[in-house]
């Protein structure tokens, strides 16, 4: 079928158009020039390459002076996507998250580095642990909690004992999508996932696929990859991993809940990155243990009300002694620098067995 003629009102404006993309073009060619420039003063001073709380101003400014009609939220992607290029020419930032290619953990990342970072991908969360802690990575984005299924709890116990501590979170909207290789729902004898893609859609799958085997693998893209293989395997996960693995979408966001959110946790060294400074809007996480008697959680909760200092969050693991013993993950409302807090913390330590930061860190709205 022969393209339709375009107009010549059409033809001028794609000219007018290209025009534009040129001038761009060489705009941001200015900006990346200037970028490097940046990266050698950073480079002999020895400052950070990566200030996430410099990006944030920078895509404020921009979103403030956005007089439209592109929104908001589209411009600040633009930026970010811009300023990770960027920041690629003064010092690539090398990220690991949980693999292969097209997990929600990498669009984590994404959404929080930009798509010029350069990725590692590891087979599960301890290894993002180990390459970061390593220095093989710079940073490492790991899932800490889902709004349905709740804390990831691997994650909360790697937390323990690594040196690494948190500089940010993303907040993702997840949408679990139903894929495969063939087009068609018809003989699907296994599905294939993460253990917590798989729990939040049990409902769906339960109701549509009641005979079909459900079967954990380390993350929904091998779950995607492997359906790639096999065409009587399904596997849930983003629109993303559908393209590269070749498969097809046969049930759109299957998940039980609509709006179905999971948090990630940005970590890193300290001598990579120190703790971010305090925005106003900041969360401390830290975890603890008291000694197993009468009236100890409440001795935990006495410093937080004495201070005014609101609790987010609690969560509790086994320390694995033998004795019912826990440690507490506590999320703070605040920064430490602030003196309520800074209060608070000062008490905390005090009657603990033990007392860890975790990290304090910006959050969104």
């Amino acid at each position: 079928m022969a393209e339709p003629v375009a107009s010549q009102a059409l033809l001028a404006l794609r000219d007018q158009i290209d025009g534009l993309d040129k001038q761009l073009l060489e705009l941001l060619n200015q900006r990346a020039r200037v970028a490097e420039q940046v990266g050698e003063i950073k480079r002999a001073e020895g400052t950070p390459f990566f200030r996430p709380d410099r990006v944030a101003q920078v895509i404020e400014k921009i979103r403030a002076a956005n007089p439209g009609p592109l929104q908001g939220e589209h411009v600040a992607a633009i930026w970010r996507e811009i300023m990770s290029a960027c920041l690629a020419l003064e010092s690539p930032q090398r990220v690991a998250v949980l693999g292969p290619v097209g997990t929600f953990c990498e669009q984590a990342a994404i959404e929080y580095f930009g798509g010029a970072a350069d990725m590692t991908y590891c087979a599960n969360f301890d290894e993002v642990f180990h390459a970061t802690a390593s220095g093989s990575a710079q940073f490492g984005v790991v899932g800490v909690e889902n709004m349905t299924e709740g804390v990831v709890t691997r994650s909360l116990d790697l937390f323990l004992h690594t040196p690494c501590h948190v500089v940010g979170e993303v907040s993702l909207l997840i949408r679990h999508n139903l894929m495969r290789k063939e087009p068609s729902m018809n003989g699907i004898e296994a599905v294939l996932a993460h253990p917590q893609a798989l729990a939040q859609c049990q409902n769906w799958l339960n109701k549509h696929l009641p005979d079909a085997e459900r079967r954990a693998v380390s993350s929904n893209a091998e779950g995607a990859r492997l359906a790639a293989t096999n065409p009587a395997w399904a596997a849930l996960g983003a629109e993303r991993a559908s393209t590269l693995f070749g498969v097809h979408i046969v049930a759109h966001a299957i998940q039980d809940e609509a709006y179905n959110r999971t948090r990630f946790a940005v970590i890193c060294l300290p001598q990579t990155m120190a703790t971010p400074p305090a925005t106003g809007r900041d969360c401390t996480s830290l975890v603890v243990s008291v000694a197993n008697r009468p009236g100890a959680m409440h001795d935990l909760l006495v410093p937080l009300k004495k201070h005014g200092v609101s609790m987010t969050r609690l969560e509790s693991r086994p320390a694995r002694t033998g004795q019912w013993d826990y440690y507490f993950y506590i999320d703070l409302d605040g920064h430490p620098t602030q003196p309520h807090v800074a209060g608070a913390l000062a008490e905390l330590r005090q009657i603990c067995a033990f007392f860890k930061m975790l990290g304090a860190y910006p959050v969104k709205n």
